[in-house]
């Protein structure tokens, strides 16, 4: 690639430039990284689009017969929850291998100074997942006791945690290792890490809204609120309505994509926070000097 367009991220960056160099970012490398992205996390899109469709159509037609029925059907509540088990491991993996997939894009991206081996990072996505899961299992766990216990831990572990994975790959270790060490390297840091990351969550959160908003209107137009007719007919059939199951679905897909945006610059901030404590890539650039890249 153009050497003018490739992106150092291995180094200190203020947040206005995190924000920039992600979109950045995104614009220089879309048709290679969405080329690549789809080839491996497509398959496990395409399983969670189906779960989603039937778990929609499934529970709309099911939550139909609980209401006109007085007796309770228990296979229609195991039908329910199998399928709400099935979107939810498919919910699990997509989302599980699209990090793993963006985060050995950018590791490729960095280590071919642009260039990227596709097979590679598939091979990479593969083995890690196992590891991936179980740091995603022990995020989650983190920030619910957060919850529960009060909203202020949740919020003080989400910022750390959040940069977990990137610690996991870049760094290359171990699931309980990386998660020790985001709160070193976030350590004096921790407010500025918190903007830069509520910054690109606010960003995220107005897009996915907006993504959001043609089911929220066809909801209320099939509902007929806005006329102030409200037909529970209508209403029961409008769970199982395909044109509401194909507007949830564009929402969620849209809503998952733009998950990228906040991944990337989770890299940005990574790369920022480590060149502060470890000047990794100054020192690797300070070894560089004077090398001729390959053309």
């Amino acid at each position: 690639m153009n050497s003018a367009e490739y992106i150092e991220f291995k180094k200190q960056r203020e947040l206005g430039d995190i924000v920039s160099d992600t979109f950045a970012f995104m614009r220089t490398q879309f048709k290679p990284f969405f080329g690549a992205f789809f080839k491996i996390v497509g398959p496990f899109l395409a399983v969670m689009v189906i779960a989603l469709a039937l778990y929609l159509y499934y529970v709309g037609d099911q939550f139909n017969l609980m209401i006109t029925s007085d007796i309770p059907n228990f296979e229609n509540a195991l039908l329910i929850f199998g399928l709400a088990l099935f979107y939810f491991i498919s919910l699990l993996l997509v989302y599980t291998v699209s990090q793993s997939t963006v985060l050995h894009y950018i590791k490729s991206y960095t280590i071919g100074h642009g260039k990227v081996d596709v097979t590679t990072i598939r091979k990479e996505v593969y083995a890690s997942l196992l590891s991936f899961i179980g740091l995603a299992f022990l995020v989650a766990a983190s920030l619910i006791v957060g919850m529960i216990v009060c909203c202020l831990p949740a919020v003080y572990l989400w910022v750390p945690l959040s940069l977990t994975f990137s610690i996991m790959v870049f760094a290359k270790k171990g699931a309980f290792d990386a998660y020790s060490d985001s709160f070193i390297l976030v350590k004096d840091n921790w407010w500025m890490t918190f903007a830069t990351l509520f910054v690109i969550a606010i960003i995220v959160a107005v897009a996915s809204w907006a993504f959001s908003i043609p089911a929220t209107i066809y909801t209320y137009l099939k509902m007929g609120i806005f006329s102030g007719e409200v037909d529970a007919e209508t209403m029961m059939d409008y769970f199982k309505d395909p044109i509401y199951i194909i507007f949830n679905i564009l929402s969620s897909i849209a809503q998952f994509m733009l998950n990228i945006i906040s991944l990337v610059a989770g890299v940005f901030v990574y790369f920022n926070l480590n060149e502060q404590k470890n000047f990794t890539g100054t020192f690797e650039r300070i070894q560089n000097l004077g090398n001729t890249p390959e053309n």
